[in-house]
C-alpha cells in the first residue's frame, strides 16, 4: 500500500509540474498586455475600468450602460481626436461596422413575416444570374446566408480589401465571383460579410428602396432613433471619432468602408428593444430567434465594438474603442475589458 500512494503521490508531483511548465509556455507565447488586462484586480467601478483601458493603447473609449430600472450613464476616456486633444465624447458618432447585421436579420425578418422573402428560396431565385458565378448559389438558402452557412467565400478576405474597399456593393461582390467555395451549403458555418452583402442586395431589390431607408422606416423611426446614418457620407465628420491604426498616424475616419455610423446610445437603444421583444411582435420574434443572434461585435480599421445584453443583469452594455492593430490584439483586449465592465456591474448588483 505504502509503494502504491508513494507512486501516486509522485504521479501528482509530475502532473503538477507538467502542468506548470505547460501554463508557463502558454503565457510565454501569449501577449503580456493581454495577461496584464486579464489579471489585474478588478476596479471598484465603471469609469475606473474605462480609465484603465487607455493603458493598454487605445486612444478613446465609450462605453454606454442601460441597467434595467435606470437611467443610461455612459463613461468615456481619452480622445475624440488625438491631433486635435478633443476628449472623447459620449454622444460621439462611430462607425459601428458588424453591429449592423442584426439590423439586417431584422429587416429580413420582417420581411419574412410580411411574406415578401422566404428562408427556404435559394440565391438563384432571387438572383438567377448569379448562377455558376457563385459555386452551390443554387443550393444555397436565405437562411444559410443570415446564419453564415453557406460557404460563400468572404469578401474582406480578398487581397487588399482593405487597402482599396470597393465602391459599390456590384464592385464589392465581384471579388469573390468564381471562386470555389469554402465548403458545401450548410455543412460549416464560417462568418463572411459576403452573405450579408448579398441580403441588403436582397433587401433592396424586394422593397426598392436604399436597405438603410427600409432600417430607417421598419427600425429607427419606431423606437425614436435620429442618430444612426447609412455612412459616413451622411453625417458632421467633427462628430465622427477619430478613428486609429496601430502604427499609422494619422486619422483613418475618413475612409469609406460602408460602415453605418451611430452613437453608443442609439445602439443600446435599438439592442434592449431587440432583446426585450419590443421591436418584433409575436411572429416576428419566433422568426428572429430561429435564425439568428441577439448580441454582436464589429471591427474595421481604426474602429472596433461590442454589443450586448446580459440577461441576468438585464442590462444593455455598449462599448466603443477607436484603435485597431494587425495582430488582433487590440481586439482581444476590447473582450477583456468589456467582460471586466460587465462583472463590475455583476458585482454592483449583488451589494
Amino acid at each position: 500500500m505504502k509503494n502504491t500512494n508513494q507512486k501516486t503521490s509522485k504521479a501528482k508531483q509530475i502532473f503538477r509540474i507538467v502542468l506548470f511548465v505547460g501554463t508557463f509556455i502558454s503565457l510565454w507565447f501569449v501577449p503580456w498586455i493581454l495577461v496584464k488586462a486579464w489579471i489585474l484586480p478588478l476596479p471598484d467601478t465603471i469609469q475606473e475600468q474605462v480609465n484603465q483601458t487607455l493603458s493598454y493603447g487605445f486612444d478613446g473609449v465609450i462605453v454606454y450602460v442601460d441597467e434595467s430600472g435606470k437611467p443610461p450613464v455612459s463613461y468615456v476616456a481619452g480622445w475624440h481626436n488625438r491631433e486635435l486633444k478633443i476628449p472623447a465624447k459620449p454622444n460621439a458618432l462611430f462607425k459601428i461596422a458588424s453591429i449592423s447585421k442584426l439590423y439586417d436579420a431584422v429587416a429580413i425578418t420582417k420581411l419574412v413575416n410580411d411574406n415578401r422573402l422566404s428562408l427556404d428560396k435559394t440565391i438563384t431565385d432571387y438572383f438567377p444570374e448569379l448562377k455558376g458565378r457563385i459555386e452551390n448559389a443554387e443550393s444555397i438558402t436565405l437562411r444559410m446566408l443570415v446564419q453564415h452557412r453557406s460557404g460563400i467565400p468572404n469578401i474582406t478576405d480578398t487581397p487588399n480589401f482593405w487597402m482599396n474597399p470597393p465602391k459599390s456593393s456590384e464592385a464589392a461582390l465581384e471579388l469573390i465571383l468564381d471562386l470555389p467555395a469554402n465548403f458545401q451549403p450548410n455543412a460549416d458555418y464560417q462568418y463572411s460579410n459576403t452573405n450579408y452583402l448579398l441580403l441588403t442586395m436582397l433587401i433592396e431589390k424586394v422593397t426598392g428602396k436604399p436597405v438603410f431607408q427600409f432600417i430607417k422606416e421598419v427600425i429607427l423611426n419606431p423606437l425614436g432613433l435620429k442618430n444612426t446614418y447609412g455612412s459616413i457620407k451622411e453625417i458632421d465628420l467633427d462628430q465622427l471619432m477619430s478613428g486609429y491604426y496601430v502604427g499609422v498616424e494619422e486619422d483613418i475616419k475618413t475612409t469609406d468602408y460602408g460602415s453605418m455610423v451611430a452613437t453608443a446610445s442609439d445602439v443600446g437603444v435599438f439592442l434592449r428593444a431587440l432583446n426585450d421583444g419590443s421591436l418584433l411582435n409575436k411572429n416576428e420574434q419566433e422568426i428572429y430567434a430561429s435564425i439568428y443572434e441577439y448580441n454582436h461585435g464589429g471591427l474595421i480599421p481604426g474602429y472596433q465594438s461590442m454589443a450586448e445584453y446580459h440577461g441576468d443583469i438585464d442590462a444593455v452594455v455598449i462599448q466603443f474603442m477607436n484603435t485597431t492593430d494587425f495582430e488582433g490584439y487590440q481586439w482581444n483586449l476590447l473582450q477583456i475589458t468589456h467582460n471586466r465592465v460587465v462583472k463590475i456591474l455583476r458585482k454592483l448588483k449583488d451589494q
